[in-house]
């Protein structure tokens, strides 16, 4: 006998009629390098030059771009799991950022393990150890609430990043370069294929999330975001569920950091940067708090605004303005006025306009 499907399980029509603007999205930027090559004339492989390929052309630079956005946009979604979903903020989310940064560095250039191993090594040592940091640092800070919490992890946030600025081995301020990769991911050889790496995680990280957050878990994450008090007396361990949510962050923020490092080949204390800190907060405020999309929204946004404002320049009836010298006052404007507009970011204000907008059942 043939069974019927329940009228209200969701199918995979349903599934992907709901995510095609994604699915949209992403067919357009696995073509951008080859769309943008095409109306500027130029190969979304970069020059030959003898037996190498030089990194010039629109398309190179654009690809450079986007793989900035990307970047930003795993270490935004990792904060907004914390802070979105978990209603803990942090103001050292750039430890682990930078941290999975040196692990990286010191991995393949400061052993004798070949390029490959080194790097597959250094990016799983990146990680745990991010995971494992997350796991200390909330054992010891997550009992304090509120700003004592977020002031603490600023704290350690700042002694790693007075460390490594003054650690003689890695040359300390100057940081050291990374002076080897393999050819297949190197992007001043095959920025392409670096360009797709970014992109799939930037993908794998939204997909797990996503999932994360739609979980049994992720239900509790955000029961402790609207009341911490009341998740506790219901049974949760808030505790350990926040330990969880920081772990994971962390980790998603290393593998940012060791895309970064990668992306430059320079290994500094810049990476532990407070800015490394404070954007993120920014974008996901920007693209809306506790949204999935939100922060990608909001690194795309700010980037591109860092990227067109910094070399531009504006003609008023002949008076040029250099805006490259103001840029960061005018990106501060457009901050202040984005958060007037769209109060709860930009999608955050979409879905509860959406939702005023649909008709009662």
């Amino acid at each position: 006998m043939k069974t019927m499907q329940a009228p209200n399980q969701p199918t995979w029509r349903h599934w992907l009629r709901g995510n095609a603007f994604l699915f949209i999205l992403l067919i357009g930027l696995i073509l951008f390098p080859f769309i943008v090559g095409a109306l500027t004339d130029s190969s979304p492989f970069g020059v030959p030059r003898g037996d190498r390929m030089i990194m010039r052309g629109e398309s190179v630079r654009w690809q450079s771009v986007l793989i900035e956005v990307y970047i930003l946009a795993i270490l935004a979604m990792s904060y907004n799991l914390l802070f979105g979903f978990t209603g803990v903020i942090s103001f050292g989310h750039a430890l682990f950022f930078g941290v999975a940064g040196y692990v990286l560095g010191l991995m393949l250039e400061f052993t004798a393990i070949e390029t490959g191993w080194a790097l597959l090594l250094g990016a799983l040592a990146g990680i745990a150890i991010c995971g494992v940091l997350g796991l200390v640092v909330g054992l010891v800070t997550l009992r304090l609430k509120g700003v004592y919490f977020a002031i603490f992890t600023l704290a350690v946030a700042e002694m790693a990043f007075i460390f490594f600025g003054r650690w003689q081995l890695t040359r300390a301020e100057d940081g050291f370069a990374i002076t080897e990769l393999p050819l297949w991911l190197d992007p001043s050889q095959n920025r392409l294929n670096f360009y797709y790496v970014t992109l799939i995680a930037v993908v794998i990280t939204f997909l797990f999330i996503r999932r994360l957050v739609n979980s049994p878990t992720g239900a509790v994450f955000k029961a402790i975001r609207e009341n911490e008090d009341r998740a506790q007396s219901m049974g949760f361990n808030t505790l350990n569920y926040k330990l969880l949510s920081l772990t994971i962050a962390g980790m998603l923020a290393g593998a940012a950091g060791l895309l970064q490092v990668i992306l430059n080949k320079k290994v500094g204390p810049e990476l532990l940067g407070v800015s490394y800190t404070v954007d993120p907060l920014l974008m996901t405020i920007i693209g809306g708090i506790g949204t999935f999309s939100g922060p990608i929204i909001g690194a795309g946004g700010l980037h591109f605004l860092d990227v067109f404002l910094r070399d531009a320049e504006l003609n008023l009836g002949g008076l040029v303005i250099d805006i490259a010298n103001i840029w960061a006052l005018l990106l501060g404007i457009i901050f202040i006025l984005t958060v007037i507009v769209f109060p709860f970011g930009i999608i955050g204000t979409w879905q509860r306009w959406r939702a005023r907008r649909k008709p009662p059942a």
